[in-house]
Formats: structure tokens, C-alpha cells, sequence
């Protein structure tokens, strides 16, 4: 079993919210490394590359769906 470690950490966001299309940019450029990182972790144990990118667009559509059902309440 791989742990991440040595993935690093997320930089805070500098752009407000209200702009949103260097907000989410900047989000994007932050995570993306560790995303990297996971991919990497993930290929490393024997999983394929695709196969684990797939799922971590799953398990991230999983939480816009909690967070859309959040505000709905």
C-alpha cells in the first residue's frame, strides 16, 4: 500500500470567488500536482493510469452532487 506523503500541499486561493474564471483556474493549478501525485501513487501499485484518472472523476462528480444536494436543503 502506498501513503501519500511527499504529495505536498495545496496552496491557499488569492482570487476571490466572485471572479470566477481565474478562481477555478487557480484552484485547477493548486491541485494539480497532487492529483499528479495520486496518479503516479496509484500506477506505482499496479493500477492503470486511465482507470484511476476515471475514478477520481468519479469520486469528485460524487462530491458536486453532496454539495449540490447540500444547498438544496
Amino acid at each position: 500500500m502506498n501513503m501519500i506523503s511527499g504529495i505536498g500541499s495545496v496552496a491557499s486561493p488569492t482570487r476571490p470567488p466572485s471572479d470566477f474564471l481565474a478562481h477555478e483556474t487557480e484552484c485547477r493549478d493548486a491541485l494539480r500536482p497532487a492529483i499528479e501525485g495520486l496518479l503516479d501513487m496509484a500506477v506505482s501499485a499496479g493500477w492503470n493510469r486511465r482507470t484511476a484518472a476515471s475514478t477520481l472523476m468519479f469520486l469528485a462528480a460524487q462530491h458536486v452532487s453532496a454539495a449540490r444536494s447540500e444547498t438544496e436543503t
